[in-house]
């Protein structure tokens, strides 16, 4: 069984990139596009959807406006051009979001997430090997080079204004990017938002004592006040 998917976004270019995309990937099938938000509020209330790949600013109704309309909401992978709206996309429960222009593989992570939630909703409905299994790497760029990282490696990350700092046992790479970024992009079963300045790997976690978490090479990291309901429930 397929994945139903519907694309929503005001420009043609996106739905071309996301429709070809889609194309090489066995467990998705393009249902319908619409162009704006409330033509696809029509669409929604006479199809079974099962993934929305959703733009957000668009005429009249943006992307988020449209969730919150929704009272059976689809998985939803946000698709935009504007990383500001991240923090409220994860906050209506999004399995991901894109930042445009985005590459196949990213693309690739992220509905193999999607894929990942749908079959623990509906386990019988989707065989896992049908999914395309990708690398858990990525190439940081530094010191004007594309370094291959892998995910495993990375302790924890650093935010430093505009860029930030991921650390690895050999010490760390400087790149010019902000942790929402990273935040968007590394699995979220692995990667957890502890500060408004760090991105901790919980399989380099020893132990919580208060507000500090202490890593096992003995470093230790603050958790921020926002943060720390979201850490208690995340690293049980």
């Amino acid at each position: 069984m397929k994945m139903r998917c519907l694309i929503i976004d005001d420009e043609p270019l996106a739905h071309d990139v996301i429709r070809t995309y889609a194309e090489g990937i066995p467990f998705l099938e393009i249902c319908g596009h619409c162009y704006r938000a409330t033509e696809a509020l029509d669409f929604l209330s006479q199809n079974p959807v099962d993934l929305l790949f959703l733009d957000i600013r668009m005429p009249r109704l943006t992307g988020l406006e449209l969730l919150k309309t929704l009272i059976q909401k689809p998985l939803v992978i946000i698709t935009s051009a504007y990383e500001e709206y991240a923090l409220e996309g994860y906050d209506l429960d999004v399995s991901d979001y894109l930042l445009k222009p985005f590459r196949f593989d990213r693309f690739l992570k992220a509905v193999n997430r999607a894929l990942a939630e749908f079959s623990r909703q509906k386990p019988a409905s989707v065989s896992p090997p049908a999914a395309p299994s990708v690398s858990p790497q990525l190439y940081i760029k530094s010191d004007k080079k594309q370094v291959l990282v892998q995910l495993e490696e990375i302790y924890y990350l650093e935010s430093l204004g505009n860029y930030v700092k991921v650390w690895r046992e050999t010490g760390f790479l400087l790149t010019p990017r902000t942790l929402t970024s990273f935040e968007t992009q590394l699995p979220a079963d692995t990667f957890v938002r502890i500060h408004k300045s760090f991105l901790l790997n919980k399989r380099f976690l020893q132990f919580i004592e208060g507000n500090t978490i202490t890593l096992k090479n003995g470093k230790k990291l603050p958790i921020g006040k926002n943060h720390k309901s979201i850490v208690q429930e995340r690293l049980k």
